[in-house]
């Protein structure tokens, strides 16, 4: 069994024809079949069903599929352990980032990209939730987001700090003078809060429920500068993690409660090669925080 033709393999069933296949590996036809007859013979089990010019997997091909993209994705590691034994003059950094933490990852983005501007970076904006499921199916390198938990144990959790839910006004509102504020006077309020898909959604619709309250949600949105531009009007009113509010034309009212806070961390999978790239620039970002901090 070859690496090729688990390759050949997994593009075949990518695209489900043999012809677009063999096109996007620059192969003819007839080697990517042969290959992919080798690779039945070898394993004793059609993959494919073969139906005309059509092709479908076999449940075989189904449940090989997962152990032929981890042996490739293996393989490739070895590669990208020797790669970065090149001083970092090639390769990817794909990271993936909650919305409310944008700020702080362009500092260090910036200080990476003047130092290594041969690495070519791939940034992906998503909810928590969705950004640890592109981490898990290998799409990303690491991923900057809010969470308390650290009981998966395939993943590495590296802790940046934490950071206050607040509750936002407009300086215009008659509650900007407030020093805290509680969730039961929050409930009273039309709210614009981010979409239920995100970490810090469900963080506050869990601190509703547990003591029993039912906020006024008048808005979802999956876009912090949206969410502030709706507070900024008066009309609405946020509760966001206190690091994502910048613009001077809002108020950030502290809530009353010892649990409003979340922890901002980077997290990876403990398994995967650790590349150079990441650990340079997480050892920047980290930096960034601390040096942050102590202006503060």
């Amino acid at each position: 069994m070859e690496l090729r033709q688990l390759r050949y393999f997994l593009k075949a069933k990518e695209l489900l024809n043999f012809t677009e296949a063999a096109d996007s590996l620059h192969i003819s036809q007839s080697t990517l079949s042969q290959q992919i007859k080798q690779l039945e013979e070898e394993l004793n089990t059609p993959l494919f069903n073969r139906i005309g010019k059509r092709i479908t997997l076999t449940e075989a091909g189904a449940l090989f599929a997962s152990y032929a993209a981890q042996s490739v994705h293996k393989a490739n590691e070895g590669l990208l352990l020797l790669n970065d034994l090149n001083e970092l003059n090639v390769g990817t950094l794909s990271i993936g980032v909650t919305y409310g933490l944008r700020s702080i990852l362009t500092p260090a983005l910036v200080r990476f990209a003047s130092e290594f501007p041969s690495i070519n970076i791939r940034v992906v904006y998503g909810t928590s939730e969705g950004l640890i499921e592109d981490l898990n199916q290998l799409e990303l390198d690491l991923i900057l987001v809010f969470n308390e938990s650290t009981n998966a144990h395939h993943l590495k959790y590296q802790p940046l700090f934490n950071s206050a839910v607040t509750f936002v006004t407009s300086v215009t509102s008659p509650l900007s003078g407030k020093t805290s504020i509680t969730l039961e006077e929050i409930c009273q309020l039309p709210l614009v809060i981010s979409t239920k898909g995100d970490s810090t959604s469900h963080f506050i619709i869990k601190a509703f429920d547990r003591s029993g309250l039912s906020p006024k949600i008048s808005i979802e949105v999956n876009d912090i500068p949206t969410i502030t531009d709706l507070v900024k009007t008066g009309k609405w009113h946020g509760i966001l993690v206190q690091t994502s509010v910048k613009e001077e034309d809002l108020v950030t009212i502290p809530i009353k409660g010892s649990d409003m806070v979340r922890t901002a961390m980077i997290i990876s999978l403990k398994e995967a090669y650790e590349k150079q790239a990441v650990k340079k620039f997480c050892s920047l970002l980290t930096q960034d925080i601390i040096d942050q901090q102590k202006v503060s």
